[in-house]
């Protein structure tokens, strides 16, 4: 019993370190030179993402779990700590489409589902693939989850009195817009902790890991691609003014068939880690390149980002030499929809 506590708290710190890793650091943002601020984002990104994880395997809700609760981190995060969801002024994403109900709406679009994947799904993923004696139960107890729960609460109260005075100094979210964005949370905590995969969903024949790979890599770079303003516009996909619903709409589609896509492929029995590596592999070497082009202003910049993919690419290539070809039995936890 000890031992398994020891290797689920060790798991778990794995996971709050990879987290931010993923999330931030394998997209340029920062550059690696600025690599301190882990120590800002292992608080809210890795005890938030534990404590999804942690939430998640105890209600048996498997990834449709995770990508729910990952989107009420994603809101956590975007619209109570940062509040870049509704300020005007931060990262210039009032002027990249029309502002909905007082939230920027190109940038939700493109932020809520991101952290759902990008911060929540592939570091669970990772994590469960290279502990799989853990990957089916909770890393931690009841404490443990309380405590990461805590941390998560006071690294984002950290990240409002560093990060954001630093960047958007000032701006106070409306009371209505963090009270929505409140009840954003809990609404898919609740479905996140309640919603269990249905059985009897039509399976398709999943493609060879390498293809799953390929999706996954055309996947989030078309996502991040429609959504977010690089190459000097303004506007998601090159648009001008009222044109940016056509990105808008495209991504909402290329992430609904995505996801129908996984769901079926799945549901069979044929899925098996090694598609699960590619598929996540080919979003993070896309995710990092799209990096490359949108976040790198610097020669240093882009030969620190190109270093880190590299090193990135090196250890998905060494946990791919660990993960075997072989179907597992379905269940909740295994299914990705």
């Amino acid at each position: 019993m000890t031992a398994n506590k020891t290797r689920g708290r060790r798991a778990a710190l794995l996971l709050a370190v990879i987290t931010p890793l993923v999330a931030e650091f394998t997209l340029g943002n920062p550059p690696l030179r600025m690599a301190w601020l882990l120590l800002l984002w292992i608080p809210i990104y890795g005890a938030g993402v534990v404590l999804v994880r942690e939430l998640v395997r105890r209600a048996g809700t498997g990834w449709t779990g995770v990508l729910l609760l990952g989107a009420a981190y994603g809101i956590v995060e975007e619209g109570l700590a940062l509040q870049a969801l509704s300020s005007p002024t931060i990262y210039g994403a009032a002027g990249w489409a029309p502002r909905i109900l007082g939230l920027n709406s190109a940038y939700a679009e493109l932020q809520i589902p991101y952290h759902a994947v990008f911060s929540a799904a592939i570091p669970i993923l990772l994590t469960d693939l290279i502990v799989p004696s853990l990957r089916d139960r909770p890393y931690l107890g009841r404490l443990g989850t309380c405590v990461a729960g805590t941390v998560f609460v006071l690294g984002a109260l950290l990240l409002r009195v560093t990060v954001v005075t630093s960047i958007d100094p000032g701006y106070e979210a409306p009371a209505a817009i963090l009270a929505g964005c409140a009840v954003a949370v809990v609404l898919l905590t609740a479905a996140g902790l309640r919603l269990k995969p249905r059985p009897g969903i039509p399976p398709l024949s999943p493609p060879a890991p390498v293809a799953a790979g390929v999706f996954g890599a055309v996947a989030a770079f078309g996502y991040l691609a429609l959504l977010f303003p690089f190459g000097g516009a303004t506007q998601p996909a090159f648009t001008h003014g009222g044109w940016v619903i056509v990105p808008m709409s495209a991504a909402a589609v290329l992430a609904v068939t995505a996801a129908w896509l996984l769901r079926h492929w799945t549901a069979g029995g044929l899925w098996t880690d090694r598609h699960s590596l590619a598929l996540a592999s080919g979003a993070l070497i896309a995710h990092t390149a799209f990096g490359l082009i949108s976040n790198t202003d610097t020669a240093a910049d882009r030969l620190g980002l190109a270093a880190v993919g590299l090193v990135m690419m090196c250890l998905l290539a060494l946990l791919g030499r660990k993960v075997t070809g072989l179907p597992r039995s379905k269940s909740n936890d295994e299914q990705f929809l």
